[in-house]
């Protein structure tokens, strides 16, 4: 027996010796996931992920306060956070909510199209287009190559954020290093525009029955939250109602640097939280950990998150 063990090592160590390195994979899967709303399907979509930097994007909060919430979660100020999009199925229309950032974000963003097909959804199946409003990483990739990257689809925004972000004389209503914002917009939207598919609304809007547009200006003047309701069940698709979840769940008033209304979009994120812990509805959140989908929860003076628990059961 001592012989067979001794044996059994050297081959061992001849086998490490002399095997080839195996191969890393450098990607993940494909990055969409599935839930259903009553008897409509919700995918979510990753657009990719991009790192940020937590102290140089949040305001009202001491450097302490801000490493201590992002340990308690494992993270550092430094991190990367999910760009989210997501398709609703009513089984008569394919609607999307956001485009992520397009070619704006270099690669760390501008996965959407190849996630959508992974999924088995093409862009040319896109009826409908509905952003939550005009930034580079929800509206960024509305356009492919100077084209609609949705060619058949509409695209519904509110109208006092067409009316601010393509308009150059509202640059001096914010921060100076977020100026480019207006060049951005205007070369992700142009394509849309010049192809007739832009169609504006002002919020509260029902876009089809089911789903509403909620106003939500704050972080922007036009910024909406998606209410879908079906089957009993109600889903909240918001933007940048959150940027960091782990800072501005448990503390609210926490804003970011880029808010066009500082104010206005704290006193916007407190009355969201507080009436979906409240009503204990769905969430699909632009800029949560892939795939954003969850619920939230009343924790002290603020609140948490709850993931949706995987399931690989599409009847659910």
């Amino acid at each position: 027996m001592k012989f067979t063990l001794t044996l059994a090592t050297l081959l061992l160590c001849a086998f490490s010796v002399t095997a080839k390195p195996l191969p890393m994979a450098t990607s993940q899967a494909p990055g969409f996931y599935r839930m259903m709303l009553g008897d409509w399907q919700i995918t979510a979509v990753s657009d990719g992920t991009v790192v940020i930097d937590s102290e140089k994007l949040l305001t009202h909060i001491d450097h302490a306060t801000l490493s201590k919430r992002m340990a308690d979660q494992a993270m550092t100020p430094q991190t990367e956070t999910s760009v989210n999009a997501y398709v609703i199925n009513t089984g008569k229309q394919l609607i999307l909510v956001d485009t992520g950032a397009g070619p704006l974000f270099g690669k760390a963003g501008g996965h959407l199209l190849e996630n959508l097909r992974a999924a088995g959804i093409a862009p040319e199946q896109i009826d409908t287009v509905l952003l939550t409003h005009i930034h580079a990483d929800h509206s960024g990739g509305v356009q492919h190559d100077g084209k609609p990257a949705f060619p058949n689809a509409t695209v519904r925004v509110d109208q006092r954020d067409v009316d601010f972000w393509l308009n150059p004389a509202h640059e001096s209503d914010v921060e100076q290093s977020q100026r480019h914002t207006f060049a951005e917009s205007a070369r992700s939207l142009r394509p849309v525009i010049d192809a007739g598919k832009l169609k504006p609304f002002t919020a509260p809007a029902e876009i089809i029955a089911g789903i509403k547009a909620l106003p939500a200006g704050g972080h922007t003047p036009g910024s909406v939250i998606y209410q879908v309701s079906r089957g009993g069940e109600t889903m909240l698709l918001w933007g940048d109602i959150i940027h960091v979840q782990a800072v501005q769940m448990p503390q609210p008033d926490v804003a970011i640097h880029f808010d066009v209304d500082q104010a206005k979009a704290v006193e916007r994120r407190k009355a969201t939280l507080a009436m979906a812990a409240r009503e204990n509805v769905w969430i699909a959140s632009a800029h949560i950990a892939f795939p954003g989908i969850g619920k939230v929860k009343k924790a002290g003076e603020g609140y948490r998150w709850v993931p949706v628990n995987y399931s690989s059961l599409q009847s659910q």
